[in-house]
């Protein structure tokens, strides 16, 4: 074990996630999905993709994308040829219709009102059953009439991501989904209207944090107290995501 990783390792009570107990549902039916509707999906979407090379073919790994339409999870759904999860509200599978869209497609059911640790460790289901994460960093759909329409992330994917050091993250811009499907405007997609997706170069926490923190200062978090570490832990969780933010920027997000 490298001396960053023995560092890193020795402060893990304060960054590790432990999984819900929400379960993935689905994989018969996504797969099915995917083989059967993807290729139409994909024409309806008139997509351009770039850096599909990118993605990982299997393993854990968190696709981190701009978030600006209803559409959006699933462009990244069946463009990246990988199945992706995504977090669904729990009052989805309330609705005895959307309940059977969201297990059909693997979707984990997850209550906001319990806050952002029960979110992330609803996360975590998918990433501990080495499965791709779909993320949205800005936490929400940005509701900017006039670009930038990039919103500032939020620090839920760097945690994600120190918790699982070495699982790859994709920085994706999507591009031209807004008027593909306004929201509160369209009911429907327009068909008409080009998207492109861009997929980033890959990056894992562990790789960052060699190269944003010295080792002896990771190591001397180690003998501090607990709040000084959670101090010292939330600055990095803020720089890993403004680093993500700027690579999904550098992409072509608007």
């Amino acid at each position: 074990m490298g001396a960053y990783r023995a560092a890193w390792m020795a402060l893990e009570q304060h960054w590790a996630i432990v999984p819900s107990r929400a379960r993935i549902s689905g994989d018969k039916s996504y797969a099915m999905l995917r083989w059967t509707a993807a290729l139409f999906l994909r024409m309806a979407f008139r997509q351009k993709i770039i850096g599909l090379e990118n993605v990982p073919r299997s393993g854990p790994t968190i696709m981190a994308a701009n978030h600006l339409s209803h559409v959006d999870p699933l462009i990244v759904i069946v463009s990246s040829r990988r199945k992706t999860h995504y977090l669904a509200k729990d009052g989805h599978f309330r609705n005895r219709f959307l309940a059977a869209c969201m297990h059909a497609t693997g979707q984990i059911e997850t209550n906001r009102e319990l806050g952002g640790n029960a979110a992330l460790s609803s996360a975590a289901v998918a990433l501990h059953a080495n499965r791709a994460l779909g993320i949205f960093p800005e936490g929400t759909r940005s509701k900017r009439s006039h670009p930038p329409f990039l919103l500032p992330g939020k620090s839920g994917v760097a945690r994600l991501a120190a918790a699982y050091p070495d699982v790859p993250v994709v920085p994706i811009a999507l591009q031209g989904t807004r008027k593909y499907m306004t929201p509160s405007l369209h009911k429907l997609p327009r068909f008409w209207r080009k998207v492109s997706i861009t997929y980033g170069p890959p990056f894992n926490w562990m790789a960052w944090l060699e190269g944003n923190i010295e080792l002896t200062a990771l190591q001397a978090l180690a003998d501090k107290e607990d709040y000084e570490v959670n101090a010292e832990l939330f600055k990095l969780f803020r720089s890993f995501t403004e680093h993500l933010m700027a690579q999904i920027k550098e992409q072509g997000a608007p």
